[in-house]
C-alpha cells in the first residue's frame, strides 16, 4: 500500500504553543509531540545552513517510526545562476550527516528561485549531480519550480528520466503545475485561511483527500504557509480525512 504522509513546515514556531501544542509543553518536547500528531514535517534549518551530527540524531530519537522528515535544499545550491555547477556544494549538503535519519528521511527539496527559467542545458546536468543514495541511504529528490517556463514536456521528461518529482504547489503567486514524473508525489499547500479553524474549507480539504486518493502512490502533503498558525489544523483534519491521524 502506498504510504502518506500529512505534515508541516519545521516544529518551532511559537504561535503555535497553547494553539497546536497544549499549554505547558517543553519547547524541547515540541518536535515530539509533532511525530505523536502528524507523520511528516519539512526542516527548514537546511535551507540556511548545515545542521550537526547531533541534530540529526537527536530529531530521529524524537519521533516514532513511520515519521518521516523532509530536507529542505540547500539556498547556496538554488540560489546559483548555473545549477551545473553546483556539484561540489550538492556533495558537501548530502555529508553533513541526513542519513543519520535512516528510514526517517524523506525527500529532499529543492526550492528554485522565482526568476529561475527553465534551461534544458542547466537542468539536464543539475539532476545528474543528485545522488541517488547517501552512505547506503535511498534518497528521493522533488523540485519546486516557481516559473511558468518549467511548464515544459522537456522538463518533465529529465524529471522523468531521473524519478525526481515536481511539486503540486496550491500557491496564490506561484504556477500551479501538476505532472505525475517519479515514484512518489508532493505537495505544498499555502492558501491556509486564518479565518477558517482548519486553514482550509470542507470543500477544499474533500478536495486534495480525493485528489491524493487518485495519485496511489507513496505521497507527501505539507500545510506550509498562508495563514501558518492554522498549518496544524489543516494538516490534522487531511489526516482524518485520508484515515490516516496519529491520535
Amino acid at each position: 500500500m502506498p504510504a502518506v504522509r500529512i505534515g508541516i513546515g519545521g516544529w518551532t514556531y511559537e504561535p503555535w504553543r497553547g494553539t497546536f501544542y497544549p499549554d505547558g509543553l517543553p519547547q524541547k518536547r515540541e518536535l515530539e509531540y509533532v511525530g505523536q500528531t502528524l507523520t511528516a514535517t519539512e526542516i527548514n534549518a537546511t535551507y540556511y545552513g548545515r545542521q550537526s551530527a547531533k541534530s540529526w540524531e537527536n530529531w530521529a530519537k524524537a519521533v516514532p517510526d513511520g515519521f518521516q522528515f523532509a530536507v529542505k535544499g540547500s539556498r547556496f545550491i538554488v540560489m546559483k545562476s548555473k545549477l551545473a555547477e553546483a556539484g561540489e556544494g550538492i556533495a558537501n549538503f548530502h555529508a553533513q550527516g541526513f542519513a543519520a535519519l535512516g528510514d526517517k528521511l524523506g525527500p529532499i527539496l529543492w526550492m528554485f528561485m522565482a526568476r529561475m527559467r527553465f534551461d534544458r542545458d542547466d537542468m539536464g546536468p543539475f539532476l545528474k549531480l543528485l545522488p541517488e543514495k547517501q552512505d547506503g541511504i535511498p534518497l528521493r529528490h522533488v523540485i519546486e519550480p516557481r516559473h511558468e517556463s518549467f511548464r515544459d514536456e522537456a522538463f518533465f521528461d529529465l524529471c522523468r528520466d531521473h524519478n525526481v518529482a515536481v511539486v503540486y504547489g496550491d500557491d496564490e503567486e506561484f504556477p500551479l503545475i501538476d505532472v505525475d514524473t517519479a515514484d512518489f508525489r508532493y505537495a505544498r499547500l499555502q492558501r491556509m485561511n486564518d479565518e477558517v479553524p482548519t486553514g482550509y474549507d470542507r470543500k477544499s480539504l474533500d478536495r486534495f483527500a480525493d485528489l491524493i486518493k487518485g495519485w496511489k502512490k507513496d505521497s507527501y502533503i505539507f500545510m506550509i504557509n498562508g495563514a501558518k498558525v492554522r498549518a496544524p489544523a489543516a494538516a490534522l483534519a487531511l489526516q482524518q480525512r485520508l484515515g490516516i491521524a496519529q491520535a
